[in-house]
């Protein structure tokens, strides 16, 4: 298999009844992969109305799933920058596009089945990310707008943005927790 149908993540098991991290690899571009999220302050998304918010996680708190699949066209595709998938909410018609909105590219939910959007012949810049690793966490990167980076607010119940600013207030690495 080529390098770019492939996308990395990590899978939390039990080694010596303690929780470590390990990196998978989801070979079949047609396969989703399906992952609970959390960044490194336990944040983790929800959906609220049409919106995806990062609150703490908690036994109270049911997080959404998120699907990610390997996009099949080539032409963003970038190995420096990660490999190019698509982000969508699991059980729901929902993918996770970008647009901007007052001058500034926003983090949006569309309701759109992310396989429709898979299936189309050439892909649609505004729904893809650029999927990398960063030791045990994960980044998405626009691809729609370069040096983007999906995050979540440092305080909790706030909507999950776009952000240039890397490792400052916002975060833009993730743990991603396999349920397949």
């Amino acid at each position: 298999m080529k390098a770019l149908n492939r996308v990395r993540c990590t899978k939390k098991v039990s080694v010596n009844h303690k929780p470590v991290w390990i990196n998978l690899h989801l070979l079949s571009p047609k396969t989703i992969g399906t992952y609970k999220i959390r960044d490194s302050q336990h944040m983790v998304w929800v959906l609220t109305g049409n919106s995806l918010i990062a609150v703490p996680a908690s036994n109270n708190v049911k997080p959404v799933i998120l699907s990610l699949i390997a996009c099949r066209d080539t032409e963003f595709q970038d190995n420096e920058k990660g490999n190019l998938v698509f982000l969508g909410i699991e059980s729901k018609s929902l993918c996770l596009f970008c647009a901007e909105i007052g001058g500034t590219p926003t983090l949006q939910l569309k309701d759109v089945d992310i396989m429709d959007i898979y299936n189309e012949n050439k892909a649609q810049k505004a729904f893809l990310f650029y999927h990398s690793t960063e030791g045990s966490t994960s980044t998405f990167q626009s691809v729609a707008y370069p040096g983007w980076f999906i995050a979540t607010p440092s305080t909790a119940r706030q909507a999950i943005i776009l952000t240039q600013q890397r490792g400052e207030v916002n975060n833009t690495n993730f743990y991603l927790e396999s349920e397949n």
